[in-house]
């Protein structure tokens, strides 16, 4: 009986030692979690201000990238990625290789351009389908050939269950003619017929003003080219993805229609 006594308080003993260095490992282990953490969180702050200083970019947000010793950037002039030790950087597209290649780079693109987006709803001038099916959204420019060739084709998109919403991206940057010219177009009364005015090369001095929007065209083309807009007509689809050129009613509603 003495001998089974014993026993069971040596296993009681053992089984708090154990539990007790247990606990130490977890609190280690703990520690050295948030000492990594505050570590990359000051990591990702040093590139923030690394890039800001040396490229005089905005960077809206850091992450880590899909391939190791590398972390993915979002700034103002689209998604570049850049090695921990600020050695490398690569501003382009990324690829996964496999049984199928991914663009990674698009992949991550795609919700970043659609959050971004509901911030400039309210802005976007809109040429509704009556039935819709599909909302595409264009950065277009007033002088740009093919968005002029778009807009002149607005019917057959609205027939086919298309709604386009216009953002305005004045390729040349704020010192165009173009830009002055989107500023009246979204500065007045009737955003849409001033629109199909400009793109149609009627003069815009007697269309009536309704507020000044020069700050709202500066966000919109910055907003282009943070989704690496480099040329319009650049349409931004449901899902994110982003296609370059002007693109018929026909081939458009085959590409939405594709699950």
């Amino acid at each position: 009986m003495k001998k089974l006594m014993l026993c069971f308080t040596l296993l009681a003993a053992n089984m708090s030692l154990s539990q007790s260095a247990v606990a130490e490992i977890q609190s280690k282990t703990s520690s050295d979690l948030l000492l990594a953490q505050s570590a990359k969180g000051n990591q990702k702050q040093e590139i923030k201000t690394y890039l800001r200083q040396k490229l005089n970019l905005k960077v809206d947000k850091v992450e880590l990238a899909p391939m190791p010793g590398f972390y993915q950037v979002t700034t103002n002039q689209g998604l570049l990625y850049i090695s921990m030790d600020k050695k490398y950087m690569v501003y382009g597209n990324v690829y996964q290789l496999g049984a199928e290649v991914q663009n990674l780079t698009e992949k991550a693109q795609r919700t970043h351009r659609l959050d971004k987006l509901k911030d400039f709803e309210k802005n976007m001038i809109v040429f509704p389908a009556k039935k819709e099916k599909h909302v595409v959204t264009v950065f277009t420019d007033t002088s740009c050939g093919y968005c002029k060739k778009l807009h002149k084709e607005m019917d057959a998109y609205n027939q086919k269950g298309i709604t386009v919403r216009y953002l305005a991206f004045p390729r040349g940057g704020s010192q165009s003619n173009a830009f002055e010219t989107m500023q009246q177009v979204w500065c007045a009364t009737d955003t849409q017929k001033a629109l199909t005015q400009a793109k149609r090369g009627i003069a815009l001095a007697s269309v009536k003003m309704s507020r000044r929007c020069d700050l709202e065209i500066q966000q919109q083309y910055e907003l282009g080219l943070a989704f690496g807009v480099n040329g319009t007509p650049a349409l931004i689809l449901e899902n994110g993805d982003m296609l370059p050129g002007y693109v018929p009613a026909d081939k458009l509603v085959s590409r939405l229609s594709k699950k």
